[in-house]
């Protein structure tokens, strides 16, 4: 049965013009396919900048800013010296009467970037810092803290500290109805000492949290998985928007520990135009290096019109996307990984694309289900001898759709690059497999002691569609009819392939070939002035 990935939307008014126009987007090019159910559409808000209007209350340096943050009322403005340090812990503290924000801004912030610009550690010169003690937060939450805006901050650990947390909104809630909430860092750096243990940026275990415009690096650990941002017992909503974001472990993740009641696994998600980032020199030390971003327990997110660079295999096999519910202590089976729309991404220098796990084990959890993949570009390097694969799918699962991806797979030098697909355990019910070019694999769309095409498809999955995808150098005998094997990458005719030009030129034999009428692999800007590392030419199929 066909659904439109509309059919499943909440329409809240909130929901901003762009984030709305690439899910209608999404939408309008599935129509006419068959099999799975589309993601539901997050609930998302509106945490754009807006002047305030209360009284002002300045805070310079070694004045007490804790006594600022209780004398304040909704509508003050905190104004900090720029330049000047604040040791914390600092609580926000629960106002309970009054309307509209408490901004916290840097007495500079007119130097800053205005607001929807991106901050760099080349502003912190304009910004106040407020700094954590050792195995302390620089900033946390009471219950119900509430309407607090952070612009033009730095935060950071005292030099040397090591810490795991510095940033805690959130204090571990039974229920919803104690959340901190309406808590947003505007254009801050959020940043940990880069050779020390420090764990985590911001733990966003609140409603109505966004992070917009920030910077936020050198998080990391041995031993122990790290993060930049990381959800696990909220309602959300949550937002992460336009920020530059990097962590050893995993950049973002959702999940990871057990959530205290069903209705407080995070959900409502959006994660847009961030650039997430692992330097290459983290494959050298002995921090644990996993993924790029991860869904552990998470309802209802959109990813979209972000760059995943660098992921290599190193404490994990290379996959930048990672969808895996884990009822990680035990107590949660009601976590789950469902209804995640990932559209018009950038995937750069990845060791794997993306692994998707049905169910968790031997832990009970809920089923990962309703996934979309589309209109992604994904730049396969087997970084660090990663396997090359640019989908695993395993233990079951329900209603995948990858469709209009392009896949371009550098690192074809057997038996190391594994190809696009692996199933294994439990077949996934309700697979579309549609559009998609792919540069050439050692194995194809291969299953576990199966073999690839058609066999694979019907050993790990039920009520398939695999149609129109475009499988350079691949022997087509083995696959479903309606899909195209060209030889080499010349035959696809790119716009300018050399050039970082993925888009399909006008005399390509897949223009406007899709199933939806439109041109089969990519069709996004995001194709047309990529850069990826050592794009594959044309082979010799043995």
């Amino acid at each position: 049965m066909a659904h439109s990935i509309l059919s499943g939307f909440r329409r809240p008014t909130t929901l901003s013009a762009q984030l709305l126009a690439a899910l209608i987007t999404a939408a309008l090019a599935h129509q006419g396919a068959a099999a799975a159910e589309l993601p539901a559409a997050p609930q998302t808000f509106d945490s754009r900048f807006a002047a305030p209007s209360g009284a002002t209350l300045t805070v310079n340096a070694g004045e007490d800013l804790q006594a600022a943050l209780e004398k304040a009322q909704l509508g003050d403005t905190i104004v900090l010296q720029a330049g000047a340090t604040f040791t914390g812990p600092f609580k926000l503290p629960n106002k309970p009467t009054g309307s509209g924000w408490i901004y916290v801004v840097s007495n500079k912030l007119s130097s800053l970037p205005a607001p929807g610009k991106r901050v760099s550690p080349n502003d912190a010169g304009n910004m106040p810092k407020i700094v954590s003690r050792a195995y302390n937060n620089a900033l946390t939450t009471v219950a119900n803290s509430h309407h607090f805006r952070f612009v033009g901050i730095e935060f950071a650990p005292v030099a040397g500290a090591v810490l795991y947390q510095l940033i805690t909104i959130g204090g571990g809630d039974a229920s919803p109805a104690t959340l901190a909430h309406h808590i947003v860092f505007d254009r801050c750096y959020v940043h940990g000492n880069p050779d020390v243990n420090d764990r985590r940026g911001i733990t966003m275990d609140g409603a109505y949290v966004a992070v917009v415009d920030s910077y936020i690096s050198d998080f990391q650990e041995v031993g122990a998985d790290s993060q930049a941002l990381w959800a696990h017992n909220t309602t959300g909503p949550l937002q992460i928007r336009n920020n530059y974001i990097e962590a050893a472990g995993e950049n973002v993740m959702f999940g990871g520990s057990d959530s205290r009641a069903p209705e407080l696994v995070p959900a409502d998600i959006e994660i847009s135009n961030n650039h997430f980032f692992k330097p290459l020199s983290l494959i050298e030390t002995k921090y644990t290096v996993k993924n790029l971003l991860e869904f552990k327990a998470a309802r209802r997110a959109v990813v979209t019109g972000n760059t995943f660079e660098n992921c290599p295999a190193k404490s994990q096999n290379g996959f930048a996307i990672v969808v895996t519910p884990r009822n990680q202590g035990g107590n949660a089976p009601w976590s789950g990984t469902t209804d995640i729309a990932i559209t018009g991404n950038t995937l750069i220098n990845v060791g794997s694309g993306f692994n998707l796990l049905g169910r968790d084990y031997p832990n009970p959890s809920a089923l990962t289900e309703r996934i979309l993949v589309r209109n992604n570009l994904v730049g396969i390097t087997g970084l660090n001898g990663a396997e090359g694969r640019a989908f695993q799918f395993l233990g079951g699962g329900s209603d995948y759709t990858i469709d209009h991806n392009t896949i371009i797979n550098s690192p074809f030098r057997p038996p190391s690059a594994l190809g696009m697909s692996e199933s294994q355990k439990a077949k996934i019910r309700n697979l579309v497999f549609t559009n998609n070019v792919s540069t050439r694999t050692h194995w194809g769309f291969a299953g576990s002691g199966v073999g690839e095409g058609t066999a694979a498809l019907n050993s790990n999955f039920t009520n398939w569609t695999f149609s129109k995808n475009v499988m350079v150098d691949t022997r087509p005998g083995s696959y479903p009819p309606g899909n195209f094997f060209p030889a080499g990458v010349n035959a696809v005719r790119f716009t300018n392939y050399a050039g970082g030009n993925y888009t399909l030129a006008a005399d390509s034999p897949y223009k406007r070939a899709a199933t939806d009428g439109s041109d089969i692999g990519i069709n996004g800007a995001q194709a047309t002035n990529a850069v990826l590392p050592n794009p594959p030419t044309d082979v010799t199929v043995n």
